[in-house]
């Protein structure tokens, strides 16, 4: 049977790369063959990246409260499927699955901070700093970002 080749999840649907480069995903304590992954394009980043640009202003409109409850039926799903991403972790990583699954309990408790939103995105006032000069400190969404994280914690890091 022929390994799967995998898409980049974008605007809410998963769609083919552009790239026609293609990569094993191995199982390091097998050999093999789990899926293929293309090496996706400037185009598909640009793609994505406008998406993202596209939606950010009306999830920027979204109050706090009502973006962490995304991050609720997040946790809710991890916890749901722990034991599957751990056995993905073990099969794409090489680590026990003891290992995988104390990573995605790790990753599990970042989300659970980031449920937080509401509370970690006040700010802060400081009367009179100088004479007359009062501070104030807001924090906001800033809009699309991208992360290279490292590969010795796949679930935890990015989360």
């Amino acid at each position: 049977m022929a390994a799967q080749t995998l898409q980049n999840f974008i605007n809410g649907e998963w769609v083919a790369s552009t790239g026609t480069t293609l990569l094993d995903v191995k199982n390091p304590a097998t050999g093999e063959v789990l899926a293929k992954v293309p090496l996706s394009t400037a185009k598909d980043v640009d793609t994505a990246v406008a998406a993202a640009a596209k939606a950010f202003p009306a999830w920027r409109a979204t109050p706090p409260v009502q973006r962490a409850r995304y991050l609720f039926k997040f946790k809710a799903l991890l916890d749901q499927h722990k034991e599957e991403i751990a056995r993905i972790c073990n099969s794409e990583h090489g680590k026990t699955l003891a290992e995988s699954l104390n990573d995605v309990g790790r990753g599990i408790e970042n989300v659970e901070h980031a449920c937080g939103t509401p509370a970690l995105m006040m700010g802060s006032n400081l009367e009179d700093v100088n004479n007359g000069i009062d501070c104030a400190a807001v924090r906001q969404p800033m809009g699309v970002f991208a992360a290279i994280t490292p590969f010795n914690f796949p679930p935890m890091v990015p989360m």
